[in-house]
């Protein structure tokens, strides 16, 4: 008698031993857990340095800056009247820098013009906040008045930033770059025109002329930076137009195409207004 046919029967199924997944990991991610390895990645290294050819010069327009191992002392400026401009602001820092030793002494801080002072050594004014009253000379022989608020904020180490061109440390410290960039900029400030990032000065001689009341002046970017071994300073020309310095009325004609006021024998215009 033949046996009976047996049953058919699902083979089994393969399956992949489960790991458990660490605390937190999301249910979604329990299947690729764990991640799989990433091979470290390694540059191929330089074969050789090349001989054949001529050597020649280039002029680079970046420089190597040699940071000092010390630290700035960051102070928050508030100068009231606000708004005024960067130029005014530094002449009144400057004054104050010069009638108040007893919180400067010999040293010359460095500011932005703006909001940010730095200097070598900490003033002697504690965590608070302190005012000053400051006068500047004005133009109708009366003197202006102004109140300075300092208050400290941070001390900024600079080894920081070292330590980070050396890869010892990963994080960019920003506020060492910032007091940085105030401490170069603070001269050129003081004895240029600054615009943007870039300073210039007014022409010697003919200048160039770009019509409507404009001349070309020029001058020179700045701009520090870090690169992957080294802080870098970045120099560069640059130029831009500037309203060249004369009388209103000769200004008036120039941009009307006019000869002299005397061909304006009737009053102006709305688009002549418009265009003034």
């Amino acid at each position: 008698m033949a046996e009976p046919f047996p049953p058919f029967s699902t083979p089994p199924v393969p399956t992949t031993p489960q790991i458990a997944p660490s605390p937190g990991v999301p249910p979604l991610m329990a299947v690729l857990w764990p991640p799989p390895a990433v091979a470290e990645f390694h540059p191929p290294l330089r074969p050789n340095f090349g001989h054949i050819g001529k050597p020649i010069f280039l002029r680079a327009n970046h420089f190597q800056v040699k940071i000092p191992n010390c630290c700035l002392y960051h102070y928050d400026i508030t100068i009231t009247p606000d708004k005024c401009p960067r130029k005014v602001n530094r002449e009144i820092i400057e004054v104050l820098v010069n009638t108040h030793k007893e919180f400067f002494g010999q040293q010359k801080p460095v500011f932005d013009g703006r909001k940010n002072l730095y200097s070598k050594k900490a003033l002697p004014i504690g965590r608070e906040r302190i005012e000053v009253n400051i006068s500047l000379p004005g133009g109708d022989s009366r003197d202006r008045s102004f109140t300075v608020s300092m208050k400290a904020v941070a001390k900024v180490d600079l080894e920081l930033l070292e330590r980070v061109l050396r890869g010892e440390q990963m994080e960019m410290p920003f506020e060492s770059i910032q007091a940085l960039d105030v401490v170069l900029r603070h001269l050129p400030s003081m004895r240029y025109t600054p615009v943007g990032r870039s300073f210039f000065s007014q022409p010697e001689g003919d200048p160039y002329l770009l019509g409507n009341g404009r001349e070309v002046w020029f001058g020179f970017h700045q701009s520090i930076r870090p690169s992957q071994w080294k802080m870098m300073l970045n120099i560069d020309v640059s130029a831009t137009a500037f309203y060249k310095q004369q009388p209103v009325l000769q200004f008036l004609c120039e941009l009307l195409e006019l000869g002299s006021i005397e061909e304006q024998r009737r009053p102006l215009s709305d688009s002549q207004r418009v265009k003034f």
